[in-house]
This record gives C-alpha cells, sequence and structure tokens, in this order.
C-alpha cells in the first residue's frame, strides 16, 4: 500500500556503500503504470528523509526503524539523491559524518532484513 504496487511483482535492494548506501526498487517485469509509480513513490521517500521524516518505513514495519532517530537529528549531514533506474527508481544515501554513517548502515541491514531483500 505504501509503495503502490504489488510488492510481489517487484523487487527491493538495500545496498551498503562506503559513504551510506541505496535503497533501490524495480518492478520483475514490464509494466510502465507500476514503474511511474514506483518512481513517484521514491521521489517522496527522497524528500521526507531530507526532511527527516522516516514515518513511511515506520508504517510499513509497524515500528520505529534502526537508525532512524540519529538520521532525522543529523539531517543537515547526510544528502539523499533520486535517480531512475530501467524499471524503477533508486536514492542514494551519502554522508562524511560518522554518526550518521552507523546510522544509516543500522537502517539499510533492518530494512534488508524485514524485506528479505537481496544486497
Amino acid at each position: 500500500m505504501a509503495m503502490g504496487v504489488d510488492q510481489y511483482g517487484s523487487a527491493h535492494r538495500f545496498d551498503v556503500l562506503p559513504n551510506g548506501g541505496r535503497i533501490a526498487l524495480e518492478m520483475k517485469g514490464a509494466d510502465p503504470l507500476a514503474v511511474a509509480q514506483i518512481r513517484a513513490h521514491m521521489k517522496l521517500i527522497e524528500h521526507a528523509f531530507q526532511a527527516g521524516d522516516f514515518s513511511t518505513p515506520e508504517f510499513v514495519h509497524m515500528r520505529e526503524m534502526p537508525g532512524t532517530q540519529v538520521m532525522s537529528r543529523n539531517k543537515a549531514l547526510i544528502r539523499y539523491t533520486y535517480a531512475d533506474l530501467p524499471r524503477g527508481g533508486e536514492v542514494r544515501i551519502a554522508t562524511a559524518d560518522s554518526a550518521s554513517l552507523a546510522a544509516i548502515r543500522e537502517f539499510l541491514l533492518a530494512q534488508r532484513g524485514d524485506h528479505r531483500a537481496g544486497h
């Protein structure tokens, strides 16, 4: 419901990167409407996270996600960048701050585990 597409017809990735990470969401098959919905969703995620708002993952997981308190408090130290992917979109998360980096990793690993998503 939060993404606007069937979670079983799409694939999430939560990648930990040296300076932060990346959240990617793509459709498994060709579905232009679903791809457009994913892109709109991921753009909203970019803006919400930049504002320190992590209510969408909290709603999806029915709990406060690990790392989000620090990410919200340190929002000025973290950069979120949206980009289109062939069948969806991604949000890259980057920081040079060590506390923020640890929180980002904690958040991404919790997401990966809850979604049973690959790297």
